[in-house]
């Protein structure tokens, strides 16, 4: 489809995930959503699940839960990129877009930990930027793999 015949519902179809992935970064960014905020409610909801668990052992679960969030959080905003750049620029190569939705997956990452430096309770660590952009990397070789193997013919549209 060229550029002149998509109207502002395909831009609005295509990006509005981008949008929204980042506007949930923005919202858990803040200091309402640290990890001393989270920790209680988190611990709530596990222990309902899974029983009684001491404060040393679930300082590791608090963690691991939130790094969690990270890898996957990011990795979905990374497939929002990713998916609005294959249909954006449709002569493109899969590795032309997935780099590209690598770099807004990164600069995203990147403003939300230098935002973080800002918070009281928040740091801006280059170790999460490292986990999102993981994250981000995982989930896109998840859907190369998954074309690859499905649907090779669309993954090799020509260039």
């Amino acid at each position: 489809m060229s550029n002149s015949k998509r109207g502002i519902w395909f831009w609005f179809k295509v990006w509005f995930p981008v949008v929204l992935g980042i506007g949930v970064i923005m919202i858990e960014s803040t200091e309402y959503l640290g990890a001393d905020q989270t920790s209680l409610p988190l611990r709530r909801i596990f222990e309902a699940l899974f029983g009684h668990v001491g404060d040393e052992a679930w300082a590791l679960v608090h963690h691991l839960l939130r790094k969690t969030g990270h890898f996957l959080g990011y990795g979905f905003i990374g497939l929002a990129w990713l998916r609005a750049w294959w249909f954006t620029l449709p002569r493109s190569r899969f590795m032309m877009d997935a780099f590209l939705a690598l770099l807004g997956t990164a600069l995203v990452a990147s403003a939300d930990e230098w935002h973080q430096t800002f918070l009281p309770n928040r740091t801006g660590r280059y170790q999460d930027v490292l986990l999102d952009c993981s994250g981000a990397i995982a989930m896109q070789l998840v859907v190369y793999i998954f074309m690859r193997t499905v649907r090779p013919k669309r993954l090799a549209r020509a260039a």
